[in-house]
Order: structure tokens, then C-alpha cells, then sequence
């Protein structure tokens, strides 16, 4: 045991003594930043929880790398072994990796703890920045740790130049339809969750995710529907869903009999439209005789209801409907449908006279 224990093998000794100080401190800032969380959790700050659930498993890789980079360099020192040189770039890759993942991990909290709080932040907005920022930190470690690992970064960046102008031709609708997905995040013409339509395209529904290459579309018959995001910068698209108001444009046809009773038909039911409590009087409402038509005498409602949502909007109008309905019955009058009137001329039925006559 004491010939084992000698001067020469005192290195295995303190690879021990590192291993060892890596696991309990391993240990202990596990437990210490799950009890920091815990409390964290409680506060309405959602940066402090972040940090804290992200930190553990980057610091737990950085200890561990450490300390074998250490461990490594005590081995080396003792047996002069060349092998062991190779730890220290790898040493410094490795923990450049962890700190990139514990930024990414912050970020994707902070966009969890966004979304799950209904903040008033777009989420397709924070969707988009934290991809934006993840992607850039992760080019960016990148490029640390290929320096780190010896290699140019002129040289890597020069390359890149050259690399990315044949990419760019080989893959030029894949680029556009990314920077598509880009300015869909940028100018957010619509989000997830609103319903669409195209005058241009035959695209119409509800946007389920946006993402940097296509954008899916659920249709209103349950259908999804996939769309390069490129084709939003060529066409008109139309976002219902932030409409302010409905619209109630009828046109309605009274029997050219009724015509003395129309005019305070219309009035009533201007005075109906005013009084209405789901009909918008801020907004334009007009209510006026517009035409003589063929078979009927019409007049126009054209008007706002408050609600925009859909099944909301056909309940009012059906109401507005009913109501004038029982304006044009009361005052004695009846709808016109199509009718024909047929005249007959009076004229003299022609007997010829002669000796044929009987």
C-alpha cells in the first residue's frame, strides 16, 4: 500500500481529491439553485426565474469540464504525456457551448413565462425575437469556438462569403420564403389566431403557426393549409379579425301599392337602428328610399353593429331583420316579390259585310 502511495503516484491522488470537489460541488449548486428557483417562482418577475432554472445544467458542464481539464493537467505534469495538451482547447469549447446554451435557455423561459402569463406582447412577436436571438448567439459561439479550436475566423468568414453566394442560387426560394417569414414577424400584417383571406388567392382561415418557411392555415371546412411564406409579399391579404366593426347592408323591396306608408316606414326604422343597443351610432347609419325597381319600391339600411365576432353579428342582424319585419306590418304594408302586370288594349273586333254575311 505504501509502495502504491509513493511520490510518483501522488497525482492519482489528487485526480481523486478534483473528481471529488467536482461531484459535491456539482451537487451542492443543483440543490442551492433549486431552492433560489423555488423562491424565485413566487416573485411577478420572470427574468429572476429564468436565469435560475437555466443555470444548472450549463454550470453542472462547466464544473465537470473543469475539472477534468484539470485532472488532465495534473496527469500530464506527472507522465509528460502529450495526449493530455488536447484538453485545453476542447476545455474552452466546451464551456463557451455551455454559456451559449444558458443564454438560450434564458431566452426560451422568458418566452414560456410570456406566453403562458396572456402578456399583452404579440406572440408571434416574441416567438420571432427569441429565434433571432437564439440563432445569433449560436453563430456566434460558433465562430468562438472554431478560433478557440485554431481555426481562421477571416479565413471561416471569407469562406462563408463564397459559400453563402452559391447557397443563396441553389437555394433561392428557400431564402425568400425566409425572409418572407421575417417580414411576417416584422410588419405583422396578422398573428396566430387571426382569420385571414386573400382577394388575390384562394386562401381563407385561421393562422396556426408562422414559421420561417411556411405559414399554416386551418380552413373553415377543418382543411390545413400550407403557404410559402414568400407568396405574402405578392398578394393582398385581408385581416378580418381586427376589424373594429360589422356591417348590415340590406336592401329592402316594399309593393309599389304601399307607396304612401314607405316614408314612415323608413322612419321608424331609423328611429329602431338609433335605439338598437347592439348597433354602433358612432359610426355611419343610414336608413333612405333608393330605388324604383322593377317590382318593388327599395330602401337601404346601411349601418355598424358593435360585436365583431361572427356568431355575435348574425344574432343582431337577425334581430334588426325581425324588427323591421314587424315595422312593415304594423303599418299595413307587405314585401314586394317579383310580379307581372298584364294589359290588354280594347279594340273593335272587325265583322265583314256582304252577301256572304248569315
Amino acid at each position: 500500500m505504501n509502495q502504491w502511495i509513493s511520490k510518483e503516484n501522488i497525482y492519482l491522488i489528487e485526480v481523486l481529491l478534483v473528481l471529488v470537489f467536482a461531484f459535491v460541488a456539482d451537487l451542492v449548486q443543483k440543490n442551492s439553485f433549486r431552492r433560489l428557483a423555488a423562491k424565485a417562482e413566487k416573485t411577478k418577475n420572470v427574468w429572476d426565474d429564468a436565469i435560475l432554472l437555466s443555470i444548472p445544467k450549463p454550470l453542472s458542464i462547466i464544473i465537470w469540464v473543469s475539472s477534468v481539464a484539470f485532472a488532465a493537467e495534473i496527469i500530464q505534469n506527472a507522465t509528460n504525456a502529450k495526449i493530455f495538451e488536447a484538453f485545453y482547447p476542447l476545455r474552452n469549447a466546451i464551456i463557451i457551448a455551455a454559456l451559449a446554451r444558458f443564454i438560450i435557455l434564458v431566452l426560451r423561459h422568458i418566452e414560456k413565462a410570456y406566453l403562458s402569463k396572456g402578456d399583452t406582447l404579440d406572440p408571434t412577436t416574441v416567438d420571432a425575437i427569441s429565434k433571432l436571438a437564439s440563432i445569433s448567439v449560436f453563430i456566434i459561439a460558433a465562430l468562438m469556438i472554431l478560433q478557440t479550436m485554431g481555426f481562421s475566423i477571416s479565413g471561416v468568414l471569407a469562406f462563408g462569403g463564397i459559400g453563402g453566394l452559391a447557397v443563396g442560387f441553389a437555394a433561392k426560394d428557400l431564402l425568400s420564403n425566409f425572409f418572407g417569414g421575417f417580414i411576417i414577424y416584422m410588419d405583422r400584417p396578422f398573428a396566430v389566431g387571426d382569420w385571414i383571406r386573400s382577394p388575390d388567392r384562394e386562401i381563407e382561415g385561421t393562422v396556426e403557426k408562422i414559421g420561417w418557411r411556411i405559414t399554416r392555415i386551418r380552413t373553415f371546412d377543418k382543411r390545413p393549409l400550407y403557404i410559402p411564406n414568400s407568396i405574402f409579399s405578392q398578394i393582398s391579404v385581408e385581416n378580418p379579425s381586427r376589424m373594429s366593426n360589422r356591417r348590415i347592408k340590406e336592401t329592402i323591396g316594399l309593393r309599389y301599392d304601399d307607396a304612401s306608408k314607405i316614408e314612415p316606414i323608413i322612419k321608424q326604422v331609423k328611429e329602431m337602428l338609433q335605439n338598437h343597443p347592439d348597433i354602433d351610432t358612432n359610426k355611419t347609419l343610414i336608413v333612405n328610399f333608393n330605388s324604383f325597381a322593377p317590382s318593388s319600391l327599395d330602401f337601404f339600411i346601411y349601418t355598424f353593429t358593435k360585436t365583431t365576432d361572427w356568431i355575435e353579428f348574425h344574432d343582431v342582424k337577425q334581430d334588426v331583420l325581425l324588427k323591421i319585419v314587424n315595422i312593415v306590418e304594423e303599418n299595413g304594408a307587405e314585401f314586394a316579390f317579383p310580379t307581372s302586370t298584364m294589359h290588354l288594349a280594347n279594340k273593335e273586333i272587325f265583322k265583314p259585310s256582304g252577301p256572304y254575311d248569315s
